[in-house]
């Protein structure tokens, strides 16, 4: 439809906004509304065309036409436009001064010749034309947002082909709206046997994709701050990808995360990280002056190339503090970025554990009766284990300590699903069955295993306080430096717990009749000193030195002092003031952001004034005592420079979103764990995860024309 008046030479929705009527559907009223408009393209117009397509202004009207209340505005149902700058007759005023020879002078208007008029004429003509074309695009616009918010993909595998769209989803839905009355559609249809190309469709994607994205930017650049978050590589059209979001706190105070897109991670090096810097601030527009965190969650097989990206951009931006991510624990992070093979066995195995029991209830229980089977005395561990394998145990803060727990109830039961003797599973699951089987039973594996088991027990604590509470992340930020003294300790003295390190993998293997050695790929790669290396030494060389030295260098990386510094500032939430009240939150914490708070100067009187509100508060009265929950007080907008600090720290990416703000990164996980490999789509996801998102159909069609300025054939 238009969004300005059909009326000629009208300029209300240039200098005074009016409202806008639409044509009747009723065949004299409409007539006679097109005879007032005095233009023939409307007179040959039905009305069902005019009625969709065209509108007059309130100008046009007489007052006592029109009603208007604080709801709405409506005109009467037999109102007839009457007042028109033009006279009926259909040509312009003009002035009694009678023109020269072959020009025509207009009021308000320079002279000008025939040929000129004539021409003028026929771009009011094209008008319509052109409001067709807008009409059109708008239904390949909303036929397409339709099935990007539903995740439902518009054509089948390879978009980038002609021949794609002959039974796609996008086209039965375009013939659906045809068939409905779509007349524009039809005629495009009729003129060029076809509603819409592939390649058009490719570019309809590609505008919607920029527009929402556009939208995303403006909504952070009106929040100011915020942290850049990555996610582990996933693969589209054989490409790898790097999914990327941005963390910020809105004008309501609260913490939001929203979906990027995927940026092409092909390449190596410095080269690459320039590469992804540059997209993000050159194409999609982000300032990363504003950045005050990044947070990575890779694989060790990218990890050097993410580390990479991550240290470019803390060179050239030196206010986003490399931080842990909390959607994942910081045991499963601290291992995911180990590049070791054993290490990556483990993790990888993980992966298909957690795939493996969630196909069905009954493999659940298949596991829960092994367990029954090696805890026959001790029922009560027995059931608590049960219950813990019904959760996501492989990603939790004791995941291998649980792995090493019930590693043989594992195996008895991945084996027994693959000997299928009763014939209760089908192939696919049997073969997963081996699969697992084959891990588990790898000494490597079990090494690996027993070492991360014993090495993460000195960060687990640490872990699960740094992503606890308010309280719990305000005592861990004072208790790194004893952790890392501790896993020094276990490096200076690494002979000693490797020896025990090994008697347990080598124990645990026999009872699991799994023959001790060194990994089979050490073994094609020297075969000259493998016979000679013992797998005691093997290990000890090539696995625990390696994992402590690691877990030692991360823990400094991703936890450096302006990390620290801003995790104490959560000293600031009532519940950790109330609990200290002897000491008032230190400033010497909160001048990592002072640059960013509105008034320095009168940082120390306000941090006072905050301490002594909080710390007098009366015995039983609940204080707030979250993040979320501080910066929801109505009294905290009094304390502008608390206010900015607290936001400030929820950009963090350390800190867990509170449940019902972190839907964002759900709705990721679920998109590409349902979405086959073969309809995934970059642009499509972008859509999908941000179907909130207010987008503007008239807004994309201007931004597709001056795009692709190339019609084609128009209807």
């Amino acid at each position: 439809m238009q969004n300005h008046c059909a009326a000629p030479n009208c300029t209300s929705s240039k200098s005074d906004p009016q409202t806008l009527f639409r044509f009747p559907r009723d065949l004299e009223r409409s007539k006679k509304w097109a005879e007032k408009c005095q233009r023939q393209d409307l007179m040959d117009k039905s009305p069902e065309q005019l009625f969709r397509f065209y509108r007059l202004c309130g100008k046009h009207f007489e007052p006592s036409l029109i009603d208007s209340d604080t709801q709405s505005t409506v005109l009467k149902d037999d109102a007839i436009p009457t007042i028109f700058d033009a006279p009926q007759n259909g040509q312009m005023k003009c002035n009694k001064e009678t023109p020269k020879e072959g020009e025509i002078e207009c009021k308000g208007r320079k002279k000008m010749k025939k040929s000129q008029v004539e021409t003028a004429n026929k771009d009011v003509e094209t008008v319509p034309e052109e409001e067709d074309y807008k009409e059109y695009l708008k239904s390949l616009f909303e036929v397409f947002i339709l099935l990007a918010e539903q995740g439902i993909p518009p054509t089948r595998p390879g978009d980038n082909k002609q021949d794609v769209l002959g039974s796609s989803n996008f086209q039965a839905l375009l013939e659906y709206r045809m068939n409905s009355g779509d007349e524009v559609l039809k005629k495009r249809y009729e003129l060029n046997k076809e509603c819409c190309s592939s390649a058009q469709l490719i570019q309809v994607i590609e505008v919607c994709e920029k527009c929402i994205r556009s939208k995303l930017v403006d909504e952070v650049k009106q929040n100011l701050f915020f942290s850049l978050l990555t996610d582990d590589l996933v693969k589209i059209s054989g490409e790898w990808y790097l999914p990327v979001f941005v963390r910020f706190v809105d004008q309501s105070n609260y913490q939001r995360e929203r979906f990027f897109g995927f940026l092409s991670f092909e390449g190596d090096g410095e080269t690459l990280a320039e590469k992804l810097l540059s997209e993000i601030t050159d194409n999609w527009g982000l300032d990363m002056e504003k950045c005050r965190g990044q947070a990575h969650s890779c694989s060790g097989i990218h990890f050097s190339k993410i580390r990479t990206f991550a240290d470019t951009l803390i060179k050239k931006y030196p206010m986003a503090v490399l931080t842990l991510r909390s959607t994942r624990t910081l045991n499963i992070s601290l291992a995911n970025s180990m590049g070791l093979p054993g290490v990556q066995l483990v993790m990888s195995t993980f992966k298909k554990i957690e795939s493996f029991f969630s196909q069905s209830p009954l493999l659940q229980l298949e596991l829960e009766h092994a367990i029954s089977i090696f805890y026959p005395d001790k029922e009560q561990r027995a059931n608590e284990l049960k219950e813990i394998c019904r959760t996501s145990w492989t990603t939790g803060h004791d995941a291998f300590e649980v792995a090493v727990e019930i590693l043989e109830a594992l195996l008895l039961c991945v084996d027994s699903v693959h000997d299928n003797e009763d014939m209760r599973w089908n192939d696919q699951v049997t073969h997963d069955a081996l699969e697992i089987s084959k891990a588990l039973t790898d000494f490597e594996f079990v090494m690996a295993l027993v070492v991360l088991k014993n090495v993460m027990t000195l960060t687990r604590a640490f872990g699960q306080n740094v992503q606890g509470s308010a309280t719990d992340a305000h005592f861990a930020a004072s208790s790194l430096k004893a952790v890392v003294h501790s896993l020094k300790e276990v490096l200076d003295n690494i002979d000693v717990y490797h020896e025990f390190w090994n008697d347990e993998a080598v124990n645990l293997a026999g009872a699991m009749e799994i023959p001790v050695k060194v990994p089979r790929s050490f073994i094609r790669k020297h075969q000259s000193e493998s016979a000679t290396v013992q797998p005691d030494s093997y290990y000890k060389h090539n696995l625990s030195v390696f994992v402590v030295d690691h877990i030692i260098k991360e823990m400094n990386e991703l936890f450096c002092d302006e990390h620290l510094k801003s995790l104490r500032c959560l000293s600031l939430v009532p519940s950790v003031i109330e609990q200290h009240k002897s000491t008032e939150p230190e400033e010497d914490n909160i001048q990592v952001f002072k640059n960013d708070i509105p008034n320095a100067a009168t940082l120390s009187a306000e941090l006072h004034c905050w301490w002594v509100k909080w710390s007098k508060k009366g015995k039983g009265e609940t204080l707030p005592s979250s993040l979320h929950e501080t910066l929801q007080l109505a009294d905290v907008k009094f304390f502008p420079n608390v206010l900015a600090v607290l936001r400030l720290t929820g950009v963090l990416p350390t800190l867990a979103l509170e449940d019902g703000y972190n839907v964002v990164y759900k709705h990721y996980k679920m998109y590409m764990d349902n979405m086959p490999d073969k309809y995934r789509s970059k642009s499509l996801a972008v859509l999908n995860m941000n179907y909130g998102v207010c987008y503007d159909l008239d807004s994309m069609v201007e931004v597709y024309m001056k795009t692709f300025p190339e019609r084609g054939e128009l209807p």
